[in-house]
């Protein structure tokens, strides 16, 4: 018999998207599903578009207290084995719950079922599949942020239970401290190589999008709590530090944008941790030798006169 997963969709304003997003959880050709949707607060018309859905789906209506809360109150009102959560604003094709299993022998020895997603930017008008380099482990994946958005992972309920759900008040980086308090405790993932969850991009407000500089802050600690656990247990390698610097480096870079004085002294601690590493779309050939010549904070300055 089929594993039931329990379907949460946590929303909040998202009007212009809900009725696709529940819809995508139903047109599931998986057949033991359930959808719950958790409106968080909203003041536009999501819950009435919600209701119209009438018992095909649990409507659970709550005060605006953040994602998070509203995806732990799926998570408790969930009745299924496996937990696949969709944000309001995104969708899945209709082979993403049957796709992932077949892929990953039913998810028998599995806690986490992960698959890249497709990442649709209205703004540029491009839909591409998001990026898991096998070549990386587990941890280099997460390292990279190579782990999925939320909708690319199944996760089996009694482990998700067992991690204690969501973190309320995580302010970004949600997914991703929720994977990393999951590879913290051992979970088993498996990797189902096929995209059918898609992220829509289509607003700069969005939680981790408004604010560029808190989540190179949120993702730091992240990253430096995962090195702490790994170098305890003498699981950090040359090749992770490589990893983490080109992100770090990255980061910077990013900083730089809003506040050159601030990048240059994250640049500078990185730098002394040795960790930071020049490689990938943001440390191009030119910027490199600039960079290796004339130091950081001059090289950015250099960038941004050429923007």
């Amino acid at each position: 018999m089929k594993p039931l997963v329990s379907i949460g969709i946590p929303c909040f304003n998202a009007a212009r998207w809900l009725e696709q997003s529940v819809e995508s959880a139903l047109a599931q050709t998986w057949p033991e599903k359930e959808i719950i949707v958790v409106d968080d607060g909203s003041t536009d018309a999501s819950p009435e578009i919600a209701r119209r859905f009438g018992g095909r789906i649990q409507l659970i209506v709550t005060e605006n207290r953040g994602g998070n809360h509203a995806r732990n109150l799926a998570l408790q009102a969930a009745t299924g084995a496996w937990m696949q959560f969709l944000d309001a604003d995104d969708y899945l094709e209709p082979e993403k719950l049957a796709r992932q299993f077949a892929e990953t022998n039913e998810g028998t020895d599995a806690d986490v079922l992960y698959s890249p997603t497709w990442i649709e930017d209205l703004g540029k008008g491009t839909r591409d599949p998001g990026a898991i380099d096998t070549r990386y482990d587990l941890y280099g994946q997460w390292l990279s942020w190579h782990l999925p958005q939320t909708g690319g992972a199944l996760w089996r309920k009694s482990a998700l239970d067992a991690l204690g759900g969501w973190k309320e008040g995580q302010p970004c980086c949600q997914e991703h401290e929720l994977y990393l308090r999951a590879l913290q405790a051992g979970l088993r993932f498996r990797l189902a190589p096929t995209p059918h969850a898609v992220y829509r991009i289509w607003s700069e407000q969005t939680v981790c999008r408004r604010d560029p500089r808190q989540v190179v802050r949120v993702r730091t600690q992240l990253m430096d709590a995962l090195q702490d656990w790994m170098q305890t247990r003498g699981l950090w390698t040359p090749g992770h530090s490589r990893i983490a610097g080109r992100a770090f480096f990255e980061m910077a870079r990013t900083m730089a944008k809003f506040n050159l004085d601030e990048a240059v002294a994250y640049h500078r601690d990185r730098k002394e941790k040795r960790l930071i590493y020049l490689d990938g779309p943001a440390a191009p050939f030119r910027y490199q030798l600039v960079y290796r010549s004339i130091g950081f904070a001059a090289a950015e300055r250099l960038a941004a006169m050429r923007r």
